[in-house]
């Protein structure tokens, strides 16, 4: 089918508005990958380093007949997520012996868990901790020895950072490896309910501390569609994985093989192999619009929104709000996956997952085809199914139906006809709302707003039952200049109550919520933040804020007119957990509308 004509214009626009930058970003991957195999302009002193402790393969290296490949680890035991990486270095020094090249442990990144940070003074490094990711990897690529990396990393902002990375070392090929998500627990939309009851005070810590265990109880990805498995879907959408690698569980004879498969291709698409194929020719601009339709037909999470701008300028590709709307608004919403739905990312890989997403956007023209990946030149790679057979990977033909229409469903019969998100626009700034699991009733909202400057102030208002009317919840200085943009994703089971209850409630900040956002209407990223001089910072207890995500504003409807701006005392953000290393973050990170980059 010809390519929807809306992606078509989106496309083009962003081409447009790439241009010098792309062009610029193009010149120096060319004139990098022109230079040849990296080893080759090392002295023999500086090459004698590099292999001093790879024993066996060190003729291979010496050589320089054979490609090396840069291992970028993530791995950590804190992070479910990550246990399984501890293994995956001499799994891929193994394979990458037996096809006739070698591979090394370029460096570590740091990766947080958000999980252990929620509503902790350290969330508010975590959106920071993505520019420290790209930095390290940076740092581990510099030494120049690898014709290709792979890079082991999942969770919410480790993808972006290793993406950030692998598009400024774009004239070498690049993988992206996953560990795949833990086996289902206790399902999501218990544990919802389990949290609101806490919150209500109807039970203890006990049972709350018995329901999160039996929900985050083993290696691999947590089971929701949060930040970390959106970026799973990501790396396909976009050509980074192999076709069918993000939601294999760890441990399983497919997910080992998925490994040796990847360190295989790795050396095939080095420029010493025979299908040259580096991160730059990938990362394109229909490379991310593929991504963005992915977003929305997925309901993904609202953290993309942040890190999608800063991957993209990493490749002189440059997204703007608007193209996520646009995108938003043709692009068919076809999972329910929590907290879209009550299926987890296990129910949905076994019903059809993105092999059928992919295969059934394709047809329905929503995707570039015409597109370089890892796997080969076309999308239409990942519409194939991974297999094991005979100790190998082998593919075959996706699935062409659902095999469950409750958790997903063809774009031709979906369950709404727009993606997820909506961009918002008023005197009260930009920012965006997901609205795929809120329903249509409360797309509209408008009330009086209660001001907080900090997320517990607001949680502890309600404890003291203050909140016992229509009210829109407005959360400021929590932006990346005011304290690094934490998430405020422990807001949801206080204001979901508030819901319950019957009244109209939503929340209003310049601060984050997560891949787990629900059913309450947010209006998040507000730009500019409070502490940059954004109108936010005018409003007071009592005005009326009106909330539309049908069409896309966000206005206060009391004059704002010579009103002073509220200040809030933000020294003590800069003390205390780490937090004193990154006032130069602070003091120089960009907008949540262009990413909030520091370094890019």
């Amino acid at each position: 089918m010809a390519l929807d004509s809306t992606i078509a214009r989106v496309t083009d626009r962003i081409i447009a508005r790439s241009e010098e930058a792309r062009k610029g970003y193009l010149g120096r991957m060319a004139a990098a990958a022109a230079e040849g195999p990296r080893r080759a302009h090392l002295t023999c002193g500086n090459q004698a380093h590099a292999y001093a402790a790879m024993g066996d393969d060190k003729d291979s290296l010496v050589a320089e007949r054979t490609p090396n490949i840069g291992i970028i680890t993530a791995y950590n035991d804190m992070l479910s997520a990550h246990q399984p990486f501890e293994t995956y270095p001499e799994k891929i020094r193994a394979a990458a012996r037996a096809a006739g090249g070698t591979a090394q442990v370029a460096g570590g990144v740091p990766a947080m868990c958000d999980g252990v940070t929620q509503g902790q003074t350290g969330m508010e490094l975590s959106l920071f901790s993505r520019d420290v990711i790209a930095l390290a990897a940076g740092v581990g690529l510099s030494h120049n020895v690898f014709d290709a990396a792979l890079y082991l990393g999942v969770c919410d902002k480790i993808v972006p950072g290793l993406i950030m990375a692998a598009a400024t070392f774009g004239y070498i090929p690049g993988l992206f490896v996953p560990a795949g998500p833990m086996v289902s627990g206790l399902p999501n939309d218990e544990k919802a309910r389990v949290r609101q009851e806490f919150a209500k005070g109807n039970i203890g810590r006990e049972e709350l501390m018995k329901a999160e265990m039996a929900s985050y109880h083993g290696p691999g990805t947590c089971t929701f569609y949060g930040t970390a498995n959106t970026n799973q879907m990501l790396m396909e959408f976009m050509g980074l994985h192999l076709p069918g690698a993000s939601f294999v569980n760890p441990g399983t004879d497919l997910r080992e093989a998925l490994t040796t498969a990847a360190t295989e291709r790795a050396l095939e698409i080095t420029a010493l192999g025979n299908d040259y194929t580096p991160v730059s020719d990938i990362l394109d601009e229909k490379a991310f619009v593929n991504g963005l339709v992915g977003l929305m037909a997925t309901g993904g999470s609202t953290n993309l929104v942040l890190h999608l701008p800063a991957m993209a300028r990493a490749a002189g590709v440059i997204l703007d709000l608007e193209d996520f709307s646009d995108i938003s608004a043709v692009t068919p919403l076809m999972a329910k996956v929590y907290p879209n739905g009550l299926a987890d990312v296990n129910h949905f890989h076994a019903a059809g997952g993105l092999q059928f997403m992919i295969g059934n956007l394709l047809e329905a023209g929503l995707l570039h085809d015409d597109v370089k990946t890892v796997a080969g030149s076309g999308l239409s790679h990942y519409a194939k199914d991974p297999k094991f057979t005979d100790g190998r990977v082998t593919y075959g033909d996706g699935p062409k139906e659902t095999q469950n229409d409750k958790i997903l469903r063809p774009a031709a019969d979906p369950f709404a006809p727009q993606g997820g998100l909506v961009q918002l626009s008023g005197n009260l700034g930009r920012g965006v709302i997901k609205v795929s699991a809120v329903a249509p009733e409360r797309h509209i909202i408008e009330a009086p707003v209660r001001i907080f400057h900090e997320q517990h102030d607001c949680k502890k208002a309600f404890q003291a039952g203050e909140l016992t009317e229509d009210t829109i919840v407005v959360v400021r200085f929590q932006g990346p200049k005011s304290n690094g943009m934490p998430e405020l994703h422990s807001l949801t089971p206080t204001l979901a109550v508030l819901q319950d209850r019957g009244l109209k409630v939503a929340l209003v900040t310049d601060g984050r919520m997560s891949g787990a956002s629900g059913k309450v209407p947010a209006a998040i990223h507000v730009a500019p933040e409070a502490a940059d001089g954004g109108p936010i910072a005018l409003l007071r207890d009592g005005d009326i804020v009106r909330l539309d995500a049908t069409n896309g504003t966000l206005e206060c409807l009391t004059d704002l007119s010579d009103r002073t701006p509220a200040v809030a005392d933000l020294t003590g953000n800069g003390n205390g957990v780490g937090r004193e290393l990154f006032e130069m973050f602070r003091q120089t990170v960009g907008p949540a509308t262009t990413g909030a980059g520091v370094v890019l």
